[in-house]
């Protein structure tokens, strides 16, 4: 009956330590000051008097539709699929390898007797 006390008043105190620190951290929170609105900058500060929050024109140089730029030896594909056609029918058939010659059968030499 001791073994069952200790594990109940290890509990206990397992849990009464955590709602302490539940506690001081709930106590702290009150206690913090609320965060500042954002304000606008004084206009006398030397500023430009506000902003935009649109982007600027996009300055050209860049590529022109907006896809990667491809290296200098890029090829265009062979074929271009645009209907129900496979690529097997248009593309040639490999020709096939030669069969190979059968293999040869040893024959018992009459010295490995």
């Amino acid at each position: 009956m001791a073994r069952d006390a200790q594990l109940v008043t290890l509990f206990v105190a397992l849990h009464v330590i955590g709602l302490a620190v539940i506690a001081a951290l709930l106590v702290m929170f009150l206690r913090s000051e609320t965060a500042r609105g954002w304000s606008p900058p004084d206009e006398e500060e030397g500023g430009d008097g506000g902003g935009s929050d649109r982007l600027p024109p996009r300055t050209p140089g860049g590529p022109g539709d907006g896809g990667l730029p491809l290296p200098g030896d890029a090829r265009p594909a062979r074929f271009r699929l645009r209907d129900e056609t496979r690529l097997a029918d248009l593309l040639p058939r490999r020709e096939r390898r030669p069969a190979r010659e059968p293999g040869r059968t040893p024959h018992p030499s009459p010295a490995g007797r």
